[in-house]
């Protein structure tokens, strides 16, 4: 979720020099078939199938074990997932977990647009994060045998404009404070993966009740492919990716310098001491 690297995202590309005799030079690039990238597509599994297992898992939990997690428990396990799943794989592959993230760092060329394509496996049903995804809701489907229709999907409590301004809303949030922690040389990245992970667990705190409190459209894609319930799923789509776009431009709007905070207030700080 949140890209701690500045343009390329680190080994972009590989470049062979491959000589003949009518060609002295010729430049091939492999981004997809390179080492670190693959690396990379395999913490974006890991990490999307770990967050997937751990959220949903406790919702599962808590209808089982009459609701022993509650809401506010089921918020801390989201935010602390991401948190230490930022920590873990974020100098790896970025550590997004979601697509709309990926294709929103894209749009303001925070990620490169030649690994995009890899990055998505295509199609958004069969995205390296849904793939994550899936693979967690079937895990989940193999250990709780009952009550699987309370939790396998999001679904709006209310109306469909209502869902698709929330998720729109708190997706465009997380993505705003993605950007300042994430990609901003003057923020502390130390704490990037502690605020991500606060802001989740706010956004389910309060949105969740309402329409689930998706802000990825990985998380709701795999439980409506291993359930096979895919209604009111485009809201789960379009906002976030909508929002996270709105997001990033927002930030990056407001993004007025690249120089670090000690040199835009140097003078400031000394003349106050």
């Amino acid at each position: 979720m949140a890209d701690q690297t500045s343009g390329s995202n680190g080994d972009s590309e590989v470049v062979l020099d491959i000589r003949d005799n009518s060609r002295t030079k010729q430049e091939i690039k492999c981004t997809m078939f390179s080492f670190p990238f693959i690396q990379k597509l395999i913490a974006e599994v890991f990490g999307t199938y770990f967050l997937i297992f751990a959220g949903c898992g406790s919702v599962a939990v808590n209808l089982n074990n009459e609701k022993v997690v509650t809401l506010p428990g089921i918020s801390m396990v989201w935010g602390l997932a991401v948190m230490v799943l930022v920590y873990s794989v974020g100098h790896i592959s970025g550590a997004h977990f979601n697509p709309a993230v990926t294709i929103a760092f894209a749009t303001c060329r925070r990620f490169p647009w030649n690994q995009v394509r890899p990055y998505l496996f295509g199609s958004a049903p069969y995205n390296r994060a849904s793939i994550g995804s899936t693979l967690a809701c079937g895990t989940l489907q193999l250990l709780f045998t009952e009550k699987l229709n309370h939790f396998w999907w999001t679904q709006p409590a209310g109306s469909d404009v209502q869902a698709f301004v929330f998720e729109f809303i708190i997706t465009f949030y997380l993505m705003f404070i993605v950007s300042g922690v994430g990609t901003d040389n003057r923020a502390i990245g130390e704490f990037a993966g502690l605020a991500v992970g606060a802001t989740v667990l706010l956004n389910v705190l309060f949105a969740g009740p309402i329409t689930g409190a998706s802000m990825n459209p990985a998380r709701s894609l795999g439980p409506a492919i291993v359930s096979h319930h895919y209604a009111k799923l485009w809201i789960y789509i379009v906002a976030p990716i909508i929002g996270a776009i709105s997001g990033a431009w927002v930030y990056n709007l407001m993004r007025f310098t690249d120089k670090p905070i000690r040199e835009i207030t140097g003078s400031f700080l000394r003349s106050s001491a």
